[in-house]
Order: structure tokens, then C-alpha cells, then sequence
């Protein structure tokens, strides 16, 4: 398997939610309170500075961003870098926000809290949807983290990283609730923490490890660790398939507090592997 390649020349203090959308890779960098969109084939970058930290973002089909951050769901304009707020859910625990978040097959968005107290179980998974009507998805969990849903849209994978599982649930596209919950992964072997997560085309599950410095696929069927990849970065955030073929593995990184590290908030891509991911899912706001 190819090694890992840093791309670009921007250092995250913590990068997150890589998505692929339109030839580009859209992220986010949490603490520095930014929105960033990478052009591979140019190396230039593009970025929204925000008010708060911003959790995760989507690209929606008017063309619009949508993300997630201390203060709720907003919506983007690309051009005038204007946000508008949507909805905030939980205004009275201002030490949480918004942390991971992605749109099923169907447009609707699930974006989760994160305590940052670490207070066990006063974050919520919830569901946005496309007449930004909202709900609690599922919860409580403590710090919501990574989503990936099976090629055919019925099974949602879940990672409420303390936890050091891998949850399935059984998902109805027409109602958008969530079901039958299971463990398939378990990950409370590893030093490591279970962080931001993609699926590709055999239905197989990559997840990053945060503090491990490294992104591990999962056969869910199994429950077993098929291969893994080693990143020069310690805090390894979250992946995403992209490139011309789908088959080109972007990792996001954070750079350690108590590490020097020549890479570390760096931008990874892996090239040319055997399998693809889905194209990102859109907001459905148009």
C-alpha cells in the first residue's frame, strides 16, 4: 500500500472533517476557527474565518456550506463569507459544540455534540433536516465523532469516541431515525482513540485514530482490523475518500501539544488504492 503524502503547505491546529466535493477538499480547522477548501491540482487553499470553533462542514446542493460549531448549525454563503444561523440546540451547556458531522444518502444532516468537559453523556447525535426540522437523533454519548453509511443507505455506522466502539444502526431513509443499535468494532485494544471515519466501496470502514498516529480499515462483518496505514502525524483526525477516481485517501491531522513533529496539522493523501469511496452526500436544500 502507498505511503501517506503531506499535501499542501497549511499546518491545522487541529484539522478535521475532511469532505470531497467538486474536484476539492473541504475541512475544517477547529481551533483556528476556519473553513478551508483545498484545490489538489493547484495547491491553493481557500478559507472562511468564523466567530467560534467549527465542528465539521457539508456542502449542500444550492451551493451553499452548511457546518456546526460552538453555537449550532449555520449555513454559509460562499461568496460574501456571510453565516446564517439555523438552530442551537443546546444553548444552556456552553461547554459543548459541535464537533463531527455528515448528510446521509438522502440530503438529511447528522452532526453531533462533544463534551468538552468530558462530562459523560451530555452530548446528543442530531438530525437536520432538509426544512430544517430537527431532533435528537440518538444520545446520550459523550464526545460524537465519526459517521459513514453503507453503500445501500440502510446501515449507519457511528463512533461515540470514549466508548472505543463502533456502533451500527439500523437506518430508515424515509422517517430519518435510527434503530437497533449493535456494536461491530472494538477498539479498546489500542492506546488510541477512535476519531473521524469514511467507508468505501466493499462496505469496509477506515478510521482514524486520534493519539495513535494512524487510520485502520475494518471489516464491520468481522469486527476484525483488515489493514493500516501509518501517518507522521500523531493526532490523526479523520478521512475521506476523493480524487479523480474516488480511490485517493485524504487524512486530516491536529498538531500535538507535546510533540514535535515536522508534519503535524498537515494535510495526508494516499494514493491509488485498491478500493473507492462514495461521493460526499449533500445537504438537500434545494
Amino acid at each position: 500500500m502507498n505511503k501517506p503524502e503531506p499535501i499542501g503547505n497549511y499546518q491545522s491546529k487541529w484539522g478535521e472533517g475532511p469532505t470531497w466535493h467538486n474536484g476539492r477538499l473541504l475541512y475544517v480547522d477547529i481551533h483556528a476557527q476556519s473553513i478551508l477548501e483545498f484545490d489538489p491540482e493547484t495547491g491553493k487553499q481557500q478559507s472562511w474565518e468564523l466567530d467560534q470553533q467549527v465542528g465539521f462542514v457539508v456542502p449542500c446542493k444550492s451551493g451553499r456550506l452548511l457546518w456546526g460549531g460552538d453555537n449550532g448549525f449555520y449555513f454559509l454563503d460562499r461568496e460574501t463569507g456571510t453565516s446564517t444561523p439555523i438552530y442551537d440546540p443546546e444553548p444552556d451547556l456552553p461547554n459543548n459544540r459541535f464537533n463531527d458531522g455528515k448528510c446521509s444518502p438522502d440530503g438529511r444532516l447528522y452532526g453531533g455534540t462533544i463534551a468538552t468537559d468530558k462530562v459523560t453523556g451530555a452530548a446528543k447525535l442530531y438530525c437536520l433536516d432538509s426544512d430544517l426540522s430537527h431532533s435528537v437523533a440518538y444520545g446520550p454519548v459523550t464526545n460524537s465523532n465519526g459517521l459513514a453509511w453503507s453503500a445501500d443507505g440502510k446501515t449507519l455506522f457511528y463512533i461515540d469516541t470514549p466508548s472505543k466502539e463502533v456502533k451500527a444502526f439500523d437506518y430508515d431513509s424515509a422517517t430519518g431515525t435510527l434503530s437497533n443499535p449493535r456494536v461491530v468494532v472494538e477498539t479498546s485494544n489500542k492506546d488510541s482513540s477512535p476519531d473521524g471515519m469514511t467507508i468505501d466501496s466493499e462496505d469496509n470502514l477506515w478510521i482514524a485514530f486520534c493519539h495513535g498516529g494512524h487510520v485502520a480499515r475494518y471489516n464491520p462483518e468481522t469486527g476484525k482490523e483488515v489493514s493500516r496505514i501509518d501517518v507522521p502525524a500523531h493526532e490523526t483526525t479523520s478521512c475521506a475518500f476523493g480524487g479523480p477516481k474516488g480511490n485517493d485517501l485524504y487524512i486530516s491531522t491536529g498538531t500535538a501539544k507535546d510533540r514535535d513533529e515536522e508534519f503535524g496539522g498537515n494535510l495526508f493523501v494516499v494514493r491509488d488504492l485498491p478500493v473507492s469511496g462514495p461521493p460526499a452526500a449533500l445537504f438537500a436544500d434545494a
